[in-house]
């Protein structure tokens, strides 16, 4: 019986992720610090759907969650065909404005802890049928962002190192995605303290229409979601980068 594991499983985009893919009739992990939130997720969707869910409360900023999370599924035997690395947080204000600590924290969550969890599970990843990694990005990752510098820095991350595990799993048969989405009206946007900025006001895509395409187009190394966000990445491409991060910055104001 294969599983997939998703990480930040107890709202927004993740919760999304784990009801689509129950409706597909995937036995899932959740992954998330709010056991109550995700013991109550599960009953739902094993209720619903028929399928296995299992959960796992953990907090991956601690650095020893993942070897936690990969020990506990050792233990239990649970087969791993499915990794979504959605689990992340942002913050917005001046470098030196915010608290280091909270901004360690981001690299730790963003970076760190998806690195950490992708080496100890792709071993056994490869083994399985139809093996695959969802990374969640961001459209962050395609530029510079002043006033939440650490946070886009972190996204970027996510795209380069996906898109070089994209080539490199390729022959095992391992689909690894990036997936990239602009403004989405979920938890993180409030928790990010981003509502007010003119990249929400402008209008923000549903969690569902996200993760829908995130699914869908799993074989592409990177998944934009949104013609507003394909545009404003591709016409990126031909703009000097001071331009770029300068555009970035505003749409934080």
């Amino acid at each position: 019986m294969n599983y997939t594991l998703i990480t930040g499983a107890s709202a927004g985009i993740g919760e999304v992720f784990a009801k689509q893919l129950a409706l597909q009739g995937s036995n899932l992990i959740l992954v998330a610090r709010r056991k109550e939130k995700l013991d109550q997720l599960a009953a739902e969707l094993s209720a619903e759907y028929k399928v296995k869910v299992e959960t796992i409360s953990a907090d991956l900023i601690e650095p020893r969650a993942s070897l936690e999370i990969a020990n506990q599924i050792s233990t239990s035997g649970w087969n791993v065909n499915g990794l979504i690395n959605n689990a992340g947080f942002g913050d917005r204000g001046p470098f030196l404005e915010l608290p280091l600590e909270r901004q360690l924290q981001m690299i730790q969550l963003n970076v760190t802890a998806l690195v950490d969890l992708s080496y100890r599970l792709l071993p056994s990843i490869k083994k399985q049928t139809n093996p695959y990694i969802i990374n969640v990005a961001s459209t962050a990752a395609f530029q510079a962002g002043p006033n939440m510098a650490i946070y886009y820095a972190t996204k970027a991350f996510v795209l380069s190192f996906s898109e070089a595990l994209h080539e490199e799993l390729k022959p095992d048969g391992v689909l690894v995605s990036t997936l990239c989405p602009g403004a989405t009206d979920s938890e993180f946007a409030s928790e990010a303290n981003m509502t007010d900025t003119k990249l929400f006001k402008a209008g923000a895509m549903t969690p569902e229409s996200v993760v829908k395409k995130a699914l869908r187009k799993k074989n592409r190394a990177i998944v934009i979601t949104g013609w507003q966000n394909i545009f404003g990445v591709w016409s990126g491409k031909f703009s000097p980068r001071s331009v770029t991060r300068k555009l970035a910055g505003w749409l934080q104001a």
